[in-house]
């Protein structure tokens, strides 16, 4: 029975953060996706549209050190009901910077996430897996951002009032929903399970936690070769991605003028797309281990498709920008859990949401200037050139991946390769059967 409720447990755990990165992703992308319809109504350039998507990155940066240490000191549940409650909070102002600001805060509690939820509830063959669970619920979110704000905010110049109408009931709508998963976020959300789902949680578990030195972790990291490695092409990727998410309305509509909705629909199978890949990856690692290699072939598949979308955007059929926008989405979307869990490996016994946290910050960096210089050019030249930027930057991440060694820490102490030190702990799907405790004597 307590088995059960455990399985429960964690399944709430992970579905009840997956829906509020979901909203949060949601509010990240709705300004962007329509963002001429935004420009007219508030009278201003796309660029500063383009600053309410941004804002989410700008404030990542400073911010996730400070989330990362309370994600350490303070524990999982505070930091996810932070997360859900400034979310809740942000969907209630105005239509404004400030409020975007506000959600962007509370995605510094969301982001980092996926990998310490799964490392904390779930063994070692479900791990990847559910990784990619959580990192789907922020997809969908932005998924659901491409699809329904183009349907509820229909581009209508002549009457001004429906369009404040029809943006006022798209922000209601999400009040309500944020609000609701604040609150079952603290009816669910545990510290972690009564006993640890894999022997490199026991291992971390034993430690006490006066050893445990924040400062201690992110020098460890930043001496890393191959999480350094990582962290500059993890950036790269993501960033391009957060750009192209963040200009594709622009892309569409200069080459298919008044197709806003379609804009929307292509941002979808994109995230959809990616949704799939995401799921397949995390599959495939739990089941093979192959880490580098399949964030190795994933890199250079959505630099193949990234160069595919660009030649194809201005043809003419639109059928053939879903298509390639679906295959770009399906890798570049797909590599995101790929880097958590590669960083969560080659960075044992360091905490899960330092690793990606920091991986995040990368990300944010490289997107807000490659937004910024892809929309310059996108602007300026074509959609064509400020893609072009794109392939050159994911070029380089492609040299930088293949460079980084693959040492699977985390991976070796739950194979029992390496002999890492534990007390008695009860393990609650032990790697050999005919264990049901880790009797290993030294310190890590």
């Amino acid at each position: 029975r307590e088995q059960n409720h455990h399985s429960r447990r964690r399944l709430a755990v992970l579905a009840v953060f997956s829906c509020y990165s979901l909203v949060n992703a949601f509010q990240w992308i709705q300004y962007s996706i329509l963002s001429n319809v935004f420009a007219g109504f508030y009278g201003v350039s796309f660029t500063q549209i383009d600053w309410l998507s941004m804002v989410y990155m700008v404030a990542y940066v400073p911010l996730i050190l400070p989330a990362t240490w309370l994600l350490d000191a303070r524990g999982l549940r505070l930091t996810a009901l932070l997360g859900a409650g400034l979310n809740a909070l942000g969907a209630r102002y105005p239509l404004t910077l400030a409020a975007q600001a506000v959600c962007a805060v509370a995605q510094v509690f969301i982001l980092g996430l996926p990998s310490r939820i799964a490392s904390v509830w779930f063994g070692p063959t479900e791990v990847s897996t559910a990784c990619a669970v959580a990192v789907l619920g922020n997809q969908l979110g932005t998924a659901i951002g491409f699809l329904l704000p183009p349907v509820l905010v229909p581009n209508t110049p002549n009457d001004i009032d429906l369009m404040a109408h029809n943006i006022g009931i798209m922000f209601y709508g999400t009040s309500i929903v944020s609000t609701l998963l604040f609150f079952l976020t603290g009816v669910v959300f545990e510290e972690k399970p009564k006993y640890p789902p894999s022997h490199s949680q026991a291992v971390l578990q034993t430690k006490p936690p006066e050893d445990y030195s924040y400062k201690q972790s992110i020098i460890n990291l930043f001496k890393n070769i191959p999480f350094i490695l990582l962290l500059i092409s993890y950036g790269i990727m993501t960033g391009a991605f957060y750009s192209v998410s963040t200009l594709l309305n622009q892309m569409i509509v200069t080459h298919y003028e008044g197709e806003e909705v379609n804009a929307g629909r292509i941002g979808l199978t994109l995230v959809v797309a990616g949704m799939v890949g995401s799921i397949i990856c995390g599959l495939w690692l739990d089941y093979t281990k192959t880490y580098k290699q399949t964030t190795l072939i994933v890199y250079i598949l959505s630099f193949i498709g990234l160069l595919v979308f660009t030649f194809t955007l201005d043809l003419g059929y639109l059928i053939v920008v879903f298509v390639t926008g679906g295959v770009l989405g399906f890798f570049m979307t797909g590599y995101l859990p790929l880097g958590f869990e590669f960083a969560v490996e080659i960075t044992y016994p360091e905490s899960e949401g330092t690793s990606s946290g920091l991986l995040n910050a990368s990300a944010q960096i490289f997107g807000i200037v490659f937004t910024l210089v892809q929309g310059k050019l996108t602007t300026d030249y074509s959609p064509c050139a400020g893609n072009i930027f794109l392939c050159a930057w994911i070029f380089v991440g492609i040299i930088l991946t293949a460079l980084i060694k693959s040492d699977l820490r985390r991976h070796n102490v739950n194979s029992g390769i390496m002999n890492l030190d534990v007390k008695a702990v009860p393990v609650e799907s032990p790697v050999e059967p005919e264990s049901t405790t880790l009797k290993i004597q030294s310190a890590l």
